[in-house]
């Protein structure tokens, strides 16, 4: 089929990529226009003096989501992406004493559970098979549109609501399985994928860490910025024009319809626009307020909005092969440290922090006999009491003094590359909104058809991807929106798309997920 009708997407991050190969597929024109250099949003890589680095995101999981989406443009994700799944997922070290090395393997992790608290590692199986069936119970819901409140009367809603327990805490759904409060940290500490304290994330997300133990942790061989790498390569082949360094200046409305963006090259008319940029910048910073009825400024400055991250890429002279693909510190006071980030907005004097030492898997990641370590911590978006012009070096020197903690030493001396990004960079050199890295708070108020909707409900033929519509932040998700908001442009242009392919599991596909078991370990 020979179509005519042209899509434009502001943002070249995953979910405007994989928006952008699912529409080419089926046949539309599809333009996208990226501010940055390179395509891949917060899923890119710094790349310097040897070392490279994913920016965003460094855990790859439920590959099933994006393999739909390439089956869907005629591709194979294992046959363009090599992915290595991890074992051990990822090791914890718990500040108030103890560790765990995470792994899908039940009965080694029912062991490492039991060192910390023998009663909690009978019921790991339990908290599986009760997850494995809330999973797809839910699936549904993560699936598809909610374009108003009308999508809540399901039958299959109201059916599963009470498992899904919706006004429990992620915590209390953990506490009906683990009593040891590490133990409980280890299965919640996911909640932070949303930027959100397991005190006040919905329990439906304990699916989370299931996923992870159901499916696996991957590595991409090059980092996360391989795979939209690989996305943008593809749809460029599909036919899309993806221009770089062409920053949006304005959005052009007849009424309430948008009619043509305005960039650095010009003006683009479209049939339907898809904004893939954040979402409160997008829309403070492109739609006229007095256009925006549900998500005016007023209202968009009353929302919850996640926390933020402070940042190091350290390239480093030698290896740290004592040091698991990813290792993350949970501070000793963990309630304290999340209280401080979430409604003090101070700074903690023992924050809890996640390091990536990729080269374990990946040594062609860093010079040879060198490694990269990416160093996260969580911290409060953007708020008046925190000056990261004068607070950005000492937190620097504590963020690298907490490393000491992993029994790495004298990094500063073996530092060869270094990039630093802070809350005040996200908001302003990244455009995110008060700095927020996971976009709008996943709260009961801020989900759903309370969430700004896929076929953005303000506007005429405009339509959302990424962390800040349905269903929400992470990569999967962010995924699972693009595929929802092509089936969405398709019914309204007249032109199907398929968000499916046929399924040909390959050699791959049948070994990490099939038969975990005979996976090779990293």
């Amino acid at each position: 089929m020979s179509a005519t009708k042209q899509v434009v997407i502001i943002g070249a991050g995953p979910g405007g990529l994989a928006g952008a190969m699912l529409l080419a597929a089926a046949g539309y024109r599809v333009k996208v226009l990226e501010r940055r250099d390179r395509a891949g949003g917060r899923t890119s890589a710094i790349e310097a003096d040897g070392f490279r680095f994913d920016l965003g995101p460094t855990f790859f999981l439920y590959p099933r989501v994006l393999e739909a989406i390439y089956r869907a443009a005629g591709r194979e994700l294992r046959g363009e992406v090599d992915l290595v799944r991890l074992d051990p997922q990822y090791h914890l070290m718990f500040g108030a004493g103890g560790e765990l090395k995470a792994t899908g393997d039940v009965a080694r992790m029912q062991q490492a559970i039991a060192a910390l608290s023998p009663h909690d590692a009978a019921q790991f199986p339990r908290f599986l098979a009760e997850n494995r069936v809330k999973m797809d119970q839910f699936r549904p819901i993560l699936e598809s549109p909610f374009l108003g409140w009308k999508s809540l009367i399901s039958p299959h809603l109201a059916r599963i609501l009470p498992n899904l327990r919706p006004f429990h805490s992620l915590d209390d759904e953990l506490r009906r399985y683990f009593d040891d409060p590490r133990v409980r940290l280890a299965m919640t500490f996911q909640s932070k994928y949303l930027g959100m304290s397991p005190f006040q994330c919905p329990s439906l997300f304990s699916i989370l860490s299931f996923i992870e133990y159901e499916y696996g942790v991957f590595h991409p061989i090059g980092g996360c910025a391989a795979v939209t790498e690989s996305m943008a390569g593809i749809a460029r082949e599909l036919g899309v024009e993806i221009r770089l360094d062409d920053e949006v200046e304005a959005i052009e409305f007849r009424g309430r319809r948008a009619v043509g963006v305005r960039a650095r090259s010009g003006y683009h008319p479209r049939d339907a626009l898809v904004i893939n940029a954040d979402f409160a910048r997008a829309m403070t910073r492109l739609v006229p307020d007095h256009l925006r009825r549900r998500w005016t400024d007023r209202k968009i400055a009353r929302k919850r909005f996640s926390c933020s991250t402070f940042m190091l890429y350290l390239g480093i002279e030698g290896r740290c092969d004592d040091l698991a693909h990813h290792t993350i510190y949970l501070a000793g006071d963990y309630l304290r440290n999340l209280d401080e980030i979430e409604n003090r907005h101070v700074l903690s004097a023992d924050p809890s922090f996640y390091v990536q030492n990729a080269c374990a898997t990946d040594p062609g990641l860093a010079p040879r006999g060198c490694s990269t370590l990416y160093v996260l911590l969580p911290v409060t978006h953007q708020h008046p009491n925190v000056d990261w012009a004068s607070e950005a070096p000492r937190f620097r020197r504590l963020a690298l003094q907490q490393l000491g903690k992993l029994g790495i030493e004298n990094v500063e001396r073996r530092i060869r590359f270094e990039h630093m990004i802070t809350p005040a960079d996200w908001d302003h050199q990244y455009q995110l909104h008060l700095g927020a890295t996971f976009n709008l708070a996943h709260t009961l108020r801020q989900m759903l058809h309370l969430r700004p909707r896929n076929r953005f409900e303000d506007l005429e033929s405009v339509y959302l991807v990424g962390g800040g519509t349905h269903p929400g932040s992470g990569l999967p998700v962010i995924f699972e929106s693009a595929r929802i908001t092509a089936r969405l442009i398709g019914q309204e242009l007249g032109i199907p798309v398929a968000v499916d392919g046929p399924v040909v599991p390959s050699r791959e596909l049948v070994r990490d997920i099939l038969v975990p078991e005979l996976v090779e370990v990293a």
